[in-house]
């Protein structure tokens, strides 16, 4: 069954909205990317297969996304790290985490806080460290320059619609990179990539492999995949991604 949408009070009063499938085995945990919500077609997909296949299922809105609430200009990736570590402690039992583009970096931050929680970890055109290595350099130098003289800008971008940049959210950032030591995670991870992604490129997710370490790793180069990787063929993949971790 599917049950109505809930909501998780953080301590601050903040809340983030979700939504549960009761199945059984391990939660599979939908981390969605930048500007995105829980409605997505990825999202929808996976909880079309959980009801179809029985698992247990959830999906939520970051702070400052979809039905969450939060200023936006309070965001932080320190900020989704924190709140998917309290949506997971909420949880019992075993989880894997699907993290697509800005999900999987807060989904590989959530491996790191909570190792003991994790049976696998599905990464879709993972975007571990955007801010830094993808974000700021690809930004018109005028972008550059109003944000770090007035602390924001505000930018318009094709699919996620008009928003403000923060210079706080670049500074908090540094302190959660991750491609610059090893990344220890124990637990089978495996990333699907497309090949075409203009957005996070292939290269960023073979940066990625080369960093893991402590588990089997599994990278799937999709030819001629996009950032969304929403084709019915790709669908299909994601869902036998993750119940090949669910069987493992």
């Amino acid at each position: 069954m599917t049950d109505d949408i809930q909501h998780l009070t953080r301590p601050d009063g903040e809340t983030l909205a979700y939504r549960r499938v009761t199945g059984f085995g391990p939660i599979v945990v939908w981390i969605g990317g930048f500007r995105s919500d829980m409605e997505g077609t990825k999202a929808l997909a996976l909880e079309a297969a959980a009801r179809e296949r029985g698992w247990s299922y959830v999906r939520y809105d970051h702070f400052a996304h979809g039905l969450s609430s939060g200023d936006w200009r309070q965001a932080t990736v320190g900020r989704w790290r924190e709140d998917a570590v309290a949506l997971i402690d909420a949880l019992d039992g075993p989880v894997i985490p699907v993290g697509s583009s800005m999900g999987g970096w807060v989904a590989l931050l959530l491996a790191l806080a909570r190792p003991d929680r994790l049976l696998g970890l599905v990464l879709i055109n993972p975007a571990q460290d955007f801010t830094e290595r993808l974000m700021w350099p690809s930004l018109d130098d005028h972008v550059r320059q109003a944000i770090l003289r007035d602390g924001e800008a505000t930018i318009v971008e094709e699919g996620l619609g008009e928003y403000v940049l923060t210079a706080r959210m670049f500074e908090e950032a540094r302190d959660w990179l991750l491609l610059y030591t090893a990344i220890p995670i124990a637990t089978p991870v495996h990333v699907l990539q497309g090949r075409a992604d203009v957005t996070v490129p292939w290269t960023h997710a073979m940066a990625l492999t080369e960093r893991l370490t402590g588990g089997d790793v599994r990278l799937d180069l999709i030819e001629g995949g996009d950032h969304r990787l929403s084709t019915p063929r790709d669908l299909a993949r994601l869902i036998e991604a993750v119940e090949g971790l669910r069987g493992a």
